[in-house]
């Protein structure tokens, strides 16, 4: 019988108004991958932070025993001198410094005084040959794609002689490519003898990868299925999340209208906005009607980012140039003020950098993006107006939330996502650009943003959703155009749409054919 690494007994964790965790227990084997599922806001990211001390020791209820010993971890420091590391979702990286400074910040090598360069960067080129990325330790960390970044993390928890390996959300930022590429890695540390907890909202990968899997629900244990004798797919794991059957992942739309061509892009060309020779996108032409969904499709890198941006009010780019058309007409939309007053809007794929002010309430952050409406002639906000916007809209999109006054930084991450949709929602635009719209939220919380696209669309609207997650293009769009290489290279509707003619396409464009 394996011996058990860690157990965590009772643990209790409450905040203002909230108990996160009641009464959870975890028991991980030594030398195993454990993936810890469920809901955004379940308590998933809480338990870690309670193991590792960043909730020290007193600010929660339970125990912790890790390796036969009772632990009361003032600070994340402890956990580190034990072996324990956690990688969080938002990579703790500086990004003008160097992978070798970065792997070995507050970890110097050397002597009190004096950094010792060369074993710096001797050691941390050790490290990445490891985790297998063949990169100088002396690269700046903003040089390397967020792939490697991720890879940097763990090299970084090596150097600090981890045996318990957590990861929070470690590919959800990935492409399948560099996704795999981690996963193998987890596996191969597992032959080493290296035990992981991995939290992961696709569901696939943890079935690839893990041993057992616990399911969190409402800050309570639900139950932990062993792959060796439970009979574990992914509609047992989302039955036990959510606790109901979840028979479609993809809502339907009870009819649909699809009308008149309200958005239209021609000849649309992008340059980088420091690389003056480098074109971004290349001779772009796209159109949406009203009461569709269009996917944009295509792997990380595409410039499907970065032409959402730089027709949002020109916010990315430089040389940009091109016609777009708003119902008929020709606009030139050339800041975001502009582009809002059209009826534009654009949903960041980077929520937490450039969506929302974290230190803010979820009213504030609701109506950030049209104080005209919640104004009086005289430009004075009405703040009880502001309030009831935002508190119907919470309850609109079922946003977990004991008021909306709670600072957006402390709900989870589908939370958050329900409240970007929020600020652009009150600027009733009438196309929405969606960039990866589900990134890091569970299956329930993606089933309520399926909901909120269809309804939007009903009324009308037109919805351009960008997303990797291929099941998700597939289910939700009435067109896709697939781009690569900033090139539109082609178009296929929903019907016709699968994952292999996708890739086809891609592939077919990338050799020049």
């Amino acid at each position: 019988m394996a011996k058990v690494l860690l157990e965590m007994k009772n643990i209790i964790k409450t905040f203002p108004g909230v108990k996160a965790l009641d009464n959870v227990n975890l028991k991980v084997e030594e030398g195993e991958i454990h993936a810890l599922v469920g809901e955004n806001g379940a308590g998933k990211s809480t338990l870690m932070n309670v193991l590792s001390g960043i909730y020290p020791y007193g600010s929660y209820e339970g125990d912790i025993i890790y390796n036969g010993e009772v632990c009361k971890f003032e600070k994340i420091k402890d956990s580190e001198e034990k072996g324990i590391v956690i990688i969080h979702q938002e990579l703790a990286l500086v990004p003008y410094m160097t992978i070798g400074e970065n792997m070995f910040l507050g970890n110097e090598r050397g002597k009190r005084f004096a950094v010792d360069w060369d074993e710096t960067y001797g050691k941390a080129d050790e490290y990445l040959r490891m985790v297998g990325l063949r990169e100088s330790s002396k690269t700046l960390i903003k040089d390397i794609g967020v792939g490697k970044q991720q890879m940097v993390e763990i090299a970084k928890a090596l150097s600090k002689n981890a045996k318990l390996l957590i990861l929070d959300e470690p590919t959800s930022s990935l492409n399948e490519t560099d996704s795999k590429a981690l996963l193998d890695l987890l596996l191969k540390f597992k032959k080493q003898g290296m035990t992981s907890i991995i939290i992961s909202h696709k569901l696939n990968e943890v079935s690839y990868v893990a041993d057992k899997i616990t399911v969190i629900r409402d800050g309570s244990t639900i139950e932990t299925l062993d792959k060796h004798k439970d009979d574990i797919n992914e509609d047992r794991i989302i039955k036990g999340m959510v606790g109901r059957d979840l028979t479609d992942r993809f809502p339907k739309r009870e009819e649909k209208k699809i009308g008149a061509v309200n958005f239209e892009v021609k000849n649309w060309t992008v340059y980088h906005p420091i690389y003056h020779d480098k074109k971004i996108v290349d001779n772009v032409s796209m159109k949406v009607h009203k009461g569709e969904v269009v996917g944009i499709s295509g792997l990380m890198g595409a410039g499907r980012t970065e032409l959402a941006m730089s027709i949002f009010g020109k916010s990315y780019g430089q040389n940009i140039s091109g016609e777009l058309y708003i119902n008929g007409q020709k606009e030139d939309l050339k800041t975001i003020r502009e582009a809002i007053e059209k009826k534009l809007a654009y949903v960041t794929e980077d929520r937490k950098g450039n969506g929302l002010v974290l230190t803010n309430t979820i009213r504030e952050n609701t109506s950030m993006a049209n104080f005209e409406g919640i104004s009086n002639k005289q430009g004075v906000i009405d703040r009880d107006l502001e309030y009831q916007i935002a508190a119907d809209y919470a309850k609109k999109l079922k946003t977990k939330c004991p008021s909306v006054e709670q600072n957006v930084g402390n709900l989870s991450g589908g939370n958050q996502q329900k409240v970007l949709l929020a600020k652009w929602m009150f600027t009733d635009p009438d196309v929405l650009i969606l960039d990866e719209p589900t990134r890091g939220i569970d299956v329930g919380a993606k089933y309520e943003i399926y909901c909120i696209i269809n309804d939007l669309v009903s009324e009308g609207k037109s919805v351009i959703m960008i997303s990797s997650e291929m099941p998700e293009v597939l289910g939700m769009c009435d067109r896709v155009y697939i781009m690569n290489e900033g090139q539109m290279v082609g178009e296929l509707t929903g019907e016709e749409a699968t994952q292999e003619l996708i890739m086809a396409q891609i592939l077919k464009s990338s050799k020049g054919a």
